[in-house]
């Protein structure tokens, strides 16, 4: 990627293979790291990232701590807050033990805004991100004024799908996308999405999500 462009690459992930030497020495060619630590125990760990068996959450945290002791570019932390689960004082205060062991930049903290894969996952309450934003010190993702998707394809549903194929968008979202280039009609464009065969249409919390199948 160095070679095709002179922009800042960014890589994202959710930091399960940071432990291995090998990851650690790829990762030292990007110019930001985003890895997410969300868990405070295995126990939490287990349940939230759903990992694979052989993958211990001490060892995730170790490759990451280990990781950001030489790195020349910026570490981005993200946590996820779930709603009875790592959404307590007790949580908060382990995580900061955590983190205070990571030499990062930035804390993101985030809620799962999107359809979950599990049922079970709901958003925390206000009252929580303020609290984990007071103790872990971060910034919540949900006070950050978005800027948008974008998309060089000329086509506005083309253009869509080229963004769906890679992160989901909601109908809002959406929305915003197509009037900011001003010449679909909105309806009309939400009713090919929704008829779309090859585009899957979730419902969650009374709004839908689409992505390409």
């Amino acid at each position: 990627l160095k070679l095709l462009t002179n922009k800042p690459i960014a890589v994202i992930t959710n930091g399960a293979l940071m432990s291995d030497s090998l990851v650690r020495q790829e990762l030292k060619n990007a110019d930001i790291v985003l890895p997410s630590l969300d868990a405070c125990s295995q126990e939490t760990f287990k349940k939230i990232n759903r990992p694979h068996g052989s993958i211990r959450f001490d060892d995730v945290v170790n490759g990451i701590r280990e990781f950001s002791k030489d790195f020349k570019g910026e570490i981005w932390m993200e946590t996820m807050i779930i709603k009875n689960i790592n959404d307590n004082t007790e949580s908060f205060l382990e995580l900061k033990k955590l983190l205070d062991t990571i030499d990062y930049h930035r804390l993101y903290i985030n809620s799962p805004v999107r359809p979950p894969a599990e049922e079970f996952v709901e958003q925390p309450s206000k009252k929580s991100i303020k609290e984990a934003v007071s103790i872990l010190g971060g910034i919540s993702i949900d006070e950050l004024v978005s800027e948008g998707f974008y998309s060089e394809v000329e086509d506005d549903y083309e253009a869509v799908l080229s963004i769906i194929e890679r992160h989901p968008m909601n109908q809002f979202e959406i929305k915003s996308f197509i009037d900011k280039r001003g010449k679909a009609d909105i309806n009309e464009f939400f009713n090919r999405l929704n008829n779309d065969e090859n585009i899957e249409v979730i419902n969650y919390k009374n709004y839908n999500t689409y992505r390409l199948k």
